[in-house]
């Protein structure tokens, strides 16, 4: 084991990712070598890039590049070595191994070769691979919370996105094998399992014949862990089944995020996705008709290539009417490869970016408005940092998901990594803010409850 290479790495992009990152820890130190987050003392540093847009391609260039610079060895893993292999062996020559997303389970044996002199690239042409409960993982959240994948890979070919390209067809893991995977959570003293996958509502699919999300769901709920959130519901996947299953099973949060991306049928249309036009008013009123306390985020692209001024009122109103809890809104992202990519009809940046930051000034009262509500109660918060100067605890109510949503500011004393309830005293458009639940709010909280 001492004449193993210490090796680091550098995580970019998305949660997706993360669990990529995760099990790469996990087979690298199954296979005794040493994991350090220094870079600098490091052998090899491996960075797990993201290529979902042209931002997110910028700062994994920064990455490799200084480190490039500092004369690190360098194995480039993820969505940028899936979609630029050749280019980045040409160009860094300090690169000394390119790996795919569908290969990183292979990570150990990459390093052996890189180790005996070899320039390795590793990179299935159509990714397969997805890991399972027997795999290895190191996790790199904080202690209360971890993303489980029940699904890798897209079969939707929506006309901005490249993600089937980098990340291949989807493929589902069994019902058993992300229940298994749960319970290992739950025994390391998880409080939160955040369920991933490119289109959640489509779980089973391809392995089942038909979508098995609510079947899922209703098995977790036997799992020992407080709360389970669903990311990227796609809003025609929600049917009554899954709804019910959402309601009926306890641990299941109402926390529903919908990957709308537009409202107009139009641009829907243009962005190859024509099943969602006509339908999302009804099934919002749906949603929150099955699941009164449902906690909606959702996110949409402005400047899509054609959208018009009409497109963009008829976006905005759709936004005011509906008084998402969390809304996310990006601007349209040439993506080489993509068919927007040659659409014509682009509009200018600034044009983009003044919808945008319109739709997100038409949000603010809106999520203002929400947070106020929460005013007065007592809520459930899953305790995860502590702030290094006032002491003050940081974390989430299960209306907040990690990283996308706000946070909750406790005054009091409570462990990390456990959920405690928190009196919630005032509230801004992204934030909370209350103390450690006394007696007093307990009791006042079951009497409001028992009505």
């Amino acid at each position: 084991m001492g004449n193993k290479p210490t090796i680091a790495i550098s995580h970019l992009g998305c949660e997706k990712n993360r669990i990529d990152t995760e099990h790469i820890l996990g087979l690298l130190v199954q296979a005794g070598y040493s994991v350090d987050t220094d870079e600098e003392v490091a052998d090899y540093v491996i960075v797990n890039t993201c290529s979902f847009i042209e931002s997110a391609r910028e700062e994994s260039v920064r990455t490799l590049v200084e480190l490039a610079e500092a004369k690190k060895k360098i194995v480039i893993t993820g969505c940028m070595a899936q979609h630029f292999q050749e280019q980045l062996f040409d160009e860094l020559p300090e690169a000394v191994a390119v790996v795919g997303t569908g290969d990183y389970n292979k990570i150990v044996e990459v390093i052996e070769r890189v180790e005996v002199g070899e320039r390795v690239t590793e990179i299935s042409a159509e990714p397969t691979y997805i890991a399972d409960e027997t795999t290895p993982r190191y996790r790199t959240t904080t202690e209360g919370v971890a993303y489980l994948r029940v699904a890798e890979g897209c079969d939707y070919r929506c006309a901005f996105c490249i993600i089937p390209h980098l990340r291949g067809n989807q493929r589902s893991r069994t019902i058993e094998s992300i229940v298994a995977e749960a319970k290992q959570l739950a025994a390391e003293g998880v409080q939160e399992i955040i369920l991933i996958s490119q289109i959640t509502t489509n779980y089973g699919l391809d392995l089942y014949g038909e979508p098995k999300l609510a079947e899922l769901l209703r098995a977790l709920g036997e799992v020992d862990v407080p709360w389970i959130r669903m990311h990227y519901a796609y809003p025609t996947g929600l049917t009554p089944k899954v709804l019910r299953a959402i309601r009926e099973t306890p641990n299941v949060l109402p926390y529903l995020d919908l990957p709308l991306q537009h409202s107009h049928p139009e641009v829907l249309r243009a962005m190859n996705r024509p099943w969602q036009a006509g339908v999302n008013d009804r099934i919002i009123e749906g949603i929150k008709a099955a699941v009164p306390d449902a906690v909606l985020r959702t996110t949409f692209i402005v400047g899509f290539p054609g959208e018009t001024d009409e497109h963009f009122e008829h976006l905005y109103q759709f936004v005011q009417r509906h008084e998402f809890d969390h809304v996310g809104v990006f601007t349209f992202s040439p993506e080489e490869g993509t068919p927007a990519y040659t659409l014509p009809n682009q509009l200018p940046q600034e044009v983009m970016d003044e919808r945008r930051d319109a739709l997100m000034e038409l949000q603010q009262p809106i999520s203002l408005k929400k947070n106020q509500g929460e005013v007065g109660k007592v809520v459930d918060v899953l305790i995860e940092q502590e702030h290094p100067e006032t002491g003050e605890l940081i974390g989430r109510s299960a209306r907040f998901a990690p990283e996308v949503d706000g946070l909750v500011y406790v005054r009091g004393n409570a462990r990390l990594g456990s959920r405690v309830p928190v009196a919630i005293a005032s509230a801004d458009v992204y934030d909370l803010y209350g103390h450690v639940a006394t007696v007093a709010d307990l009791v006042q909280r079951q009497s409001i409850a028992l009505g």
